[in-house]
């Protein structure tokens, strides 16, 4: 579900992912780059998001796999 909010809204997804003030950094990027650029700098957003999306769940595997 937070691959497609990426998709939509990245900054928020970045948000939900445990990283706040990167969310908020990346919206007061994110607003004025889809203003002057026509949406062209939309993709660069989308991959962070999933990026940081994806590093997030390999850390929830790794600490679950610690435990044991």
């Amino acid at each position: 579900m937070n691959y497609i909010l990426a998709i939509l809204l990245p900054p928020l997804s970045i948000m939900l992912t445990g990283r706040p003030i990167l969310g908020i950094l990346v919206f007061l990027i994110w607003i004025p780059a889809l203003i002057f650029s026509g949406g062209l700098t939309h993709p660069m957003f989308i991959l962070l998001a999933w990026a940081l999306i994806f590093h997030a769940r390999e850390d929830r595997r790794e600490r679950r796999a610690s435990r044991y």
